[in-house]
Formats: structure tokens, C-alpha cells, sequence
């Protein structure tokens, strides 16, 4: 009985309800933003983080007031690690018996763009396997959000990746990691060893390109002619390798996102950050509202976003 005694004075500000809150305003930076994606007033979603900060006798987030985002403490740190291994750990209780009724015979079928599919996934999956043996996951090629989304509402995907994305009436967007737009190019090039210029500096210059059928890269090109920014576009492709390849080669320089280009495949390659609102976008992991989402596919939401992490 020690052992329970021992939890005593924590135990009350410490439930499922308060770690979630504490995850959530981590994640987005916001109380007001993790409110509305749990669907708690602002209020309500402050009293569980205030009640756990209390338990704990630790602050957890530094706030600094105004528009600024709040950011954890060291002590905010710590917990959020613990929370998400406990949350985990509560989603397996009920996938594990999902799949038990199921006679271990379940399936996640999972949209999945260039990025996710190969610089998310496979870490994911490797931690997902671990705890869920059993469970087959298909990945779809889904780079067309509007494919995507139609697949998810029909019921063929279960999950689907998307960019940018937010929660609707009929589809549920969960934030997974930030991949703001960076400029790709090799690490002797003119501009390699410029302090976070914008994208002003690829005006004339020669440009690889993803196609302009890709939402993102219309939206660039678009908002690049605004400006009076005018690269040369040399050579456009589908193909995420096949895009650093021709940058490694000195073809030109390109616009990719920050997961991919911190994973370069070649050693010549670097990436610059713009530091500009339009260079902003995070990867969302959604799902159709009106459909219940099975335990085992939300435990797969929660390896993902851990690894993303």
C-alpha cells in the first residue's frame, strides 16, 4: 500500500484529461488554439494545466502574454515526454482489445504523401510494429489533397496526409510536425551561406521545380509573380529524389520542405530557411469525422506524431 500512498498528493491533478492539455498547448503553442482543438473553452483547458502545475508544485510552460506562443519549462519538458509514452500506453488497452476481437485481423489504411511516406513512416511504423504486430497497414500514394480527402469521406483511407489542412465539418485535421518551405541547394553555391534570406533571392535564378498540378508549389509560383520574384524554372518533376539529384548537380536551386531537405540524399546538398509567412505550412493527419476512428488507428496517430516529434 506504500507504493499507492506514495502517488497521494499528485493523484488528483493527474488524469488523462490534464496530460492531453499539457500536450496540446505544447504542440500548438496556444491555449487558445489547443482549447478549440480538444473542443474546451479556454478556460476550462487553463484550470487542467493550472490543476496539474499545482500537483506537480512545477510550472510548466513559460507564458509571456500577448500574441507570443508559449513554450515549455524544463520541468513542461519532462512531463510532456511521460505523457506521451502514458497516452500511448492507454491507446494500446483499447487497441489491443480491438484487435483481439477482431482475431487480430485489423487493417489501417493510411494516404500518404512523397514526405510521409518515406522520412515519417518508416520510424512510425517500427514502433507501431513493436506493440501491434498483427495490425497491417497500407500506405496509398495520396499526394492530390482533394483525391485524398474524397477517399477518406467514401471510407477507402483511414488516415490520409495532407499539408495545411484544418478541421472542418467533415474532416478532422491533427497537427503532426511543422515543414515550412526551405530553398535547397548545394553547399558551393552563391547563396548557400546566406542568413535566412527570403525568396527574393531566386528572382533570375535557375530553378528546379515540382509540377505546377502540386497545390503547394501553384501557391509558390503565384505568390513568387505578386512580388516581382521571377526565377527561371529549368526543369519541373513528380519525383522527390529525382528533384534533389538535379539540385545536387548543379542544375538549379529548388524549393522543398524542411523534413525532406534536413534528410538530404546527397552531401553536397544544404537548405536555407526563409524567414516569411509564406514559407509556413505544417503537415496534417486526417481523418473523416463522421466515421468512427478505431482504436488501433488511433494509436498509429500517436506513434506518428511521437515520431515526427
Amino acid at each position: 500500500m506504500s507504493q499507492f500512498r506514495s502517488i497521494q498528493p499528485i493523484k488528483n491533478g493527474l488524469g488523462l484529461r490534464e496530460l492531453q492539455a499539457v500536450l496540446a498547448v505544447a504542440e500548438l503553442g496556444s491555449f487558445r488554439g489547443a482549447a478549440a482543438a480538444l473542443g474546451f473553452s479556454q478556460s476550462a483547458l487553463s484550470h487542467q494545466v493550472s490543476a496539474l502545475e499545482a500537483a506537480l508544485g512545477q510550472s510548466l510552460f513559460h507564458r509571456p502574454g500577448g500574441r507570443a506562443p508559449v513554450r515549455l519549462t524544463p520541468a513542461g519538458e519532462a512531463v510532456c515526454r511521460r505523457a506521451r509514452r502514458a497516452l500511448s500506453e492507454v491507446e494500446a488497452v483499447a487497441a489491443a482489445a480491438e484487435q483481439a476481437a477482431h482475431g487480430e485481423s485489423v487493417r489501417v489504411r493510411v494516404g500518404v504523401t512523397q514526405t510521409a511516406a518515406a522520412e515519417i513512416m518508416p520510424a512510425a511504423l517500427r514502433v507501431f510494429r513493436d506493440d501491434h504486430p498483427g495490425v497491417e497497414v497500407v500506405l496509398v500514394g495520396a499526394d492530390e489533397p482533394e483525391s485524398a480527402r474524397d477517399a477518406l469521406l467514401r471510407g477507402d483511407l483511414d488516415l490520409a496526409f495532407s499539408y495545411n489542412t484544418e478541421t472542418d465539418a467533415y474532416v478532422e485535421a491533427v497537427p503532426v510536425v511543422e515543414d515550412s518551405w526551405v530553398i535547397l541547394t548545394r553547399r558551393d553555391s552563391a547563396i548557400a551561406n546566406l542568413d535566412r534570406p527570403g525568396f527574393g533571392v531566386l528572382d533570375q535564378q535557375d530553378l528546379v521545380a515540382w509540377n505546377r498540378r502540386w497545390r503547394g508549389q501553384a501557391e509558390l509560383e503565384d505568390g513568387w509573380a505578386r512580388r516581382g520574384i521571377a526565377p527561371t524554372i529549368v526543369y519541373r518533376t513528380d519525383d522527390n529524389l529525382a528533384l534533389q539529384r538535379l539540385v545536387a548537380a548543379g542544375l538549379g536551386h529548388a524549393c522543398i520542405g524542411r523534413v525532406v531537405a534536413s534528410r538530404a540524399v546527397d552531401p553536397v546538398l544544404t537548405w536555407l530557411e526563409p524567414d516569411e509567412a509564406t514559407a509556413r505550412r505544417t503537415i496534417v493527419l486526417c481523418h473523416a469525422r463522421h466515421r468512427p476512428v478505431t482504436a488501433t488507428a488511433r494509436t498509429l496517430i500517436t506513434a506518428i506524431r511521437s515520431q515526427a516529434a
